[in-house]
């Protein structure tokens, strides 16, 4: 499994309120396991009490997106550097899978963590991944969905830096809004010109009189 991987921890914590939207599906623990993904032995660490704990971490990496989208590279690096002292990983060696040709381990990264909750853990990996995807990406590539209302974070790995929404719904919303935007200013501007001739015809008509 790639470093690069654990990013989406970040991202799915963070989209799991809308605060636009007044919503918000982070309400028990159920919502919580579901976070971890196929991580089961590790989501069944999870209680009632981590709910709480989960709300409070993903405000602060949603901060780290904030301050990234907004061009405070300093303060999002900071913010999450604090994420990584207070929740630390323990990188490790694993081959728990294996080439199909002779049965040897396909070695890769992998973070083991040492949580005295889910949270703890959870955290852990997704500062880390999030910090993996910084550092190897850039900063200006966590971003929040232009789309408005939506501000969903997302992580930018396209070639030329492009991506400005969440997801292929939301840059087709966006895209339709920008349209019909166009076609009003069309219409309004058609609308002025010809009231002005209108006019000038009227005045004109007036002149001769």
């Amino acid at each position: 499994m790639e470093l690069a991987y654990y990013s989406d921890y970040a991202v799915r914590l963070v989209n799991t309120e809308e605060p636009s939207r007044g919503q918000d599906s982070l309400t028990s623990v159920e919502a919580v396991r579901e976070l971890f993904g196929a991580n089961r032995s590790a989501a069944r660490r999870a209680s009632e009490a981590d709910v709480t704990r989960f709300r409070s971490v993903r405000a602060r990496l949603r901060a780290v997106f904030e301050a990234a989208d907004g061009g405070d590279a300093t303060l999002a690096v900071d913010l999450l550097n604090s994420l990584l002292l207070e929740f630390p990983v323990s990188p490790q060696i694993s081959g728990h899978d294996h080439r199909a040709e002779d049965g040897s381990p396909l070695w890769h990264m992998h973070l083991a963590d040492h949580p005295s909750n889910a949270t703890a853990g959870f955290a852990a990996i997704a500062a880390m991944g999030l910090a993996f995807h910084l550092t190897e990406y850039g900063v200006d590539r966590l971003g929040l969905c232009e789309a408005p209302p939506c501000r969903n974070a997302y992580l930018d790995t396209s070639t030329n830096r492009s991506r400005r929404y969440c997801s292929d719904r939301c840059a087709t919303r966006a895209n339709v809004a920008a349209y019909r935007a166009r076609k009003r200013l069309e219409a309004d501007r058609s609308a002025g010109t010809g009231l002005t001739a209108e006019s000038a015809q009227r005045a004109t008509a007036n002149g001769e009189r």
